[in-house]
């Protein structure tokens, strides 16, 4: 029994490597990847809940995992992508800085801190409800929550890095209990052809 988190499909804004407003929804290639991480994790048979980010991209991801699971989605706020704000909807490679490396609060955003403790929460509420269930738990959010729930709260063994940068659906395992090892780590097994994750495209925000 597991903790499966699964990055959202691409965005339009993901491809175009710009700090993505909260409503972007999902581009032509995402939708396809969404569709290929529902049949990997509808075709395990042990998924048996979904939760997810209420960000649209994120939440249509999800939404069609739990059709190919037979199941609703629960939405979970804690489960957003950092907050940048007023950078929202530039692009990313002419700020001149790395806004996904800052330790302030964009304007009108959030900082670092506040943003972890907002994984922190999101966390303890993952592993409180995946104790609710007979199996396994799908959480669909976003990179650098992925990235800082990882960095903090996940346990690497031997053969695991942090990645940089994880890929659109990729699919990361925990265990449910304590430490919370890793036992797969940005999987993107299931794409392929037109769904392929595009490594050039912006993972966070």
């Amino acid at each position: 029994m597991s903790i499966v988190l699964v990055r959202h499909g691409e965005t339009l804004l993901n491809a175009a490597r710009t700090l993505q407003p909260a409503d972007t929804p999902l581009g032509p290639r995402g939708l396809a990847q969404a569709a290929a991480a529902a049949r990997r994790l509808g075709a395990s048979g042990g998924v048996r809940a979904v939760i997810s980010s209420d960000l649209s991209r994120a939440l249509q991801t999800a939404q069609t995992i739990a059709a190919a699971c037979g199941l609703p989605v629960a939405i979970e706020p804690l489960l957003r992508e950092r907050d940048f704000g007023d950078l929202r909807g530039q692009p990313y490679d002419s700020l001149g800085f790395d806004p996904l490396a800052m330790i302030e609060a964009p304007p009108g955003g959030e900082s670092a801190a506040a943003f972890r403790e907002r994984v922190a929460l999101a966390f303890a509420r993952i592993v409180a409800l995946r104790a609710t269930l007979d199996g396994d738990l799908a959480v669909v959010t976003h990179g650098l929550l992925i990235h800082a729930l990882l960095e903090r709260h996940a346990q690497f063994g031997a053969g695991f890095a942090l990645p940089g940068r994880l890929g659109n659906t990729s699919v990361t395992v925990l265990g449910a209990e304590p430490p919370h090892g890793v036992t797969l780590l940005d999987c993107t097994k299931h794409l392929a052809g037109v769904a392929a994750d595009d490594a050039r495209s912006l993972a966070g925000a």
